[in-house]
């Protein structure tokens, strides 16, 4: 008889004020539920809200940190993103206090974007993703095709060059040299962020690098969902779960 396969054991986490503390967010998946078109996504009213009443209360001390690139959280919630600090490609681009860095665009992109579009124009229900510094395939609407995108996605990045990361229903390609856990740690080295307390939410294995950073310093790593081994040693159910802790935040901090 097989094993029943071991659960992480995870804690609820615990509820905190905001001073002393700098928090890193995530955005699919963690302020916004995923969406089988993910060009789709936008920032409800009450999400708005939360970052507005979180600025407030933490100032400098909050950022998002997502793998898709700043371009996009500019469109996906609006004005409020000039206030926040934010990491996006994985950690390859940072914008803090209006000040913005981004390595080139990877040698070998271009051509490897045309090749993953070729592949889905041929395959009905396969979505691809042009970001700043990487190119995502998305097979949510798909997932009987989860291993054949797989394998293109790796062998495409293999001819051009390019690091393959996986998500949750999707395998993206980009340049070497970031992640998320380098994205929080230049962000902690920023006057305003010294000695601040991380706090680290994300669901994605593209989170766990930053949720590895958060327990390195004796902060707090919670992962969304709590379905796999993880960094993090907190779980939140899901996106609902995660906006109702961060107002009992701001409501701690009023």
């Amino acid at each position: 008889m097989l094993a029943r396969p071991q659960q992480p054991d995870f804690l609820p986490p615990p509820r905190i004020a905001a001073p002393g503390h700098a928090l890193f967010i995530d955005f699919d998946g963690t302020l916004v539920p995923l969406m089988d078109r993910p060009d789709q996504v936008r920032a409800d009213a009450e999400l708005i809200d939360l970052l507005q009443a979180l600025r407030v209360r933490c100032g400098p001390r909050l950022a998002i940190v997502s793998g898709r690139s700043i371009a996009q959280i500019d469109r996906m919630i609006g004005p409020i993103a000039q206030e926040i600090a934010l990491a996006g490609s994985h950690g390859a681009e940072l914008r803090y206090n209006g000040v913005s860095t981004s390595p080139p665009r990877p040698s070998g992109l271009a051509e490897a974007s045309a090749e993953l579009e070729s592949y889905a124009v041929e395959h009905p229900g396969l979505l691809v993703e042009t970001k700043s510094l990487g190119v995502a395939l998305h097979y949510r609407m798909v997932p009987a095709r989860a291993a054949e995108a797989a394998g293109i996605v790796r062998a495409i990045a293999s001819r051009h060059g390019l690091l393959v990361q996986p998500g949750k229903m999707m395998m993206e390609m980009h340049g070497p040299g970031s992640d998320k856990g380098s994205a929080v740690a230049a962000l902690l080295e920023r006057p305003a962020l010294a000695g601040a307390v991380p706090v680290v939410i994300g669901d994605d294995l593209t989170d766990e690098p930053a949720l590895a950073v958060a327990r390195a310093m004796g902060g707090i790593g919670i992962v969304v969902g709590g379905d796999r081994p993880s960094a993090a040693r907190y779980t939140l159910a899901d996106v609902g779960a995660v906006r109702g802790w961060l107002w009992q935040l701001v409501e701690m901090t009023a």
